[in-house]
């Protein structure tokens, strides 16, 4: 069964012409948690996406699987875990199981500005 809400009237992409249209990313102030903003072309079959977070070296430090999202537009948030180690990399790739079409990967890259360290309180 396929959700989509009643104002909705956008022509809908078949598998082969679904591809992400935006990537972006946004630390939170606490420099440990990621908000990760993705569109898609509005599709008439459900893709599957998988998103990773990597860091300067390369290493992955997050990773989330979207499946079958229902909305074409997604926000969601990843945690930045160890040291932080700018630049990062966020690389997103939405396909269709059982060998079905496959967008070219995205990938954004940012820093991440560690927090500021809070004021002291002074009794004086």
């Amino acid at each position: 069964m396929d959700f989509f809400f009643p104002e909705d009237n956008l022509t809908r992409a078949v598998p082969e012409e679904t591809h992400i249209t935006t990537l972006s990313a946004e630390a939170y102030p606490d420099g440990r948690r990621l908000r990760v903003n993705l569109e898609v072309t509005p599709f008439q079959k459900r893709p599957y996406i998988e998103v990773a977070l990597n860091d300067a070296n390369g290493d992955e430090i997050a990773s989330t699987s979207i499946v079958e999202p229902l909305s074409w537009k997604l926000e969601f948030t990843m945690h930045i875990r160890g040291e932080l180690n700018n630049p990062y990399t966020l690389n997103a790739r939405l396909y269709y199981p059982d060998d079905g079409p496959s967008d070219q990967p995205r990938q954004f890259s940012f820093d991440v500005v560690p927090p500021q360290d809070s004021p002291s309180l002074d009794s004086n």
